[in-house]
């Protein structure tokens, strides 16, 4: 309940400053009022090209998030088990992390039709973190409470499921707290500068063009709200995948 009534408190603090910053610039095209992009939010939510909108996004963000864990695991493995493919695929990681946003989309711009760089960003955003993280929690590994795990007669089933992964868990947990927000975000950018019919980064470019402020701030609140809600439901998976800590 305190956390909760400390949250409250938080949101209705910042509110606050946001209506004493539009009663300050009294200008609706620069700042809207939050009451106005509140209901702005709800006209919108009535409408299907709305749902249509997020629902888009989301699937190709969560597309790109997904491949781009799936192949920063798989490279994290490769390059922990292999000092030899760690040496040749390293450049590919700094590579990959050093480099912009906007010249990943733009790349795909080029590589790919406009559908698919939302996905290839958000690919390319996930994959260095999870890659760094998942690696560093494959070396972590006690060598100890694996030998005492044979000692045990356990199987190579159990050491992985009961002393590997709770060990390499709370590395994935870091590199996924972060890696979806960075994702949504590259995502969300991607659709700006490429727009496609029905997506978040298109209303938002639409938005901007037209000078509708107050609808901007409502696809900018709708784009904050949705990334919160993705990395507690992507976490809350996580979490529930496995256990918290090596058992012998």
């Amino acid at each position: 309940m305190k956390r909760f009534l400390r949250g409250a408190g938080a949101a209705a603090f910042w509110l606050a400053v946001w209506e004493g910053i539009y009663l300050l610039v009294g200008k609706a095209i620069l700042v809207p009022s939050p009451l106005s992009v509140l209901l702005k939010i709800a006209e919108l939510c009535a409408e299907k090209a709305f749902w249509l909108s997020v629902l888009t996004s989301l699937s190709r963000v969560a597309l790109g998030f997904i491949l781009g864990t799936a192949l920063g695991m798989l490279f994290a493995v490769l390059t922990a088990k292999s000092p030899v493919l760690k040496s040749l695929l390293s450049p590919l990681l700094h590579t990959v992390k050093a480099t912009p946003v906007a010249s990943f989309i733009i790349l795909a711009v080029i590589w790919l039709s406009v559908g698919k760089v939302p996905v290839l960003t958000a690919l390319l955003v996930v994959l260095p973190g999870v890659w760094a993280n998942v690696e560093s929690g494959i070396l972590s590994v006690d060598p100890k409470l694996i030998e005492m795990g044979k000692a045990f007669k356990m199987t190579k089933r159990d050491i992985f499921f009961k002393i590997e992964i709770p060990s390499i868990k709370p590395f994935f947990l870091a590199a996924v707290n972060s890696a979806m927000g960075m994702a949504w975000k590259a995502g969300i950018a991607a659709e700006v500068i490429c727009p496609y019919k029905y997506s978040i980064g298109t209303a938002l470019h639409d938005s901007k063009i037209y000078l509708e402020t107050t609808e901007l701030f409502a696809w900018t609140a709708v784009t904050v709200i949705l990334s919160v809600l993705l990395e507690k439901l992507v976490l809350s998976v996580v979490r529930k995948g496995g256990g918290s800590r090596a058992q012998v």
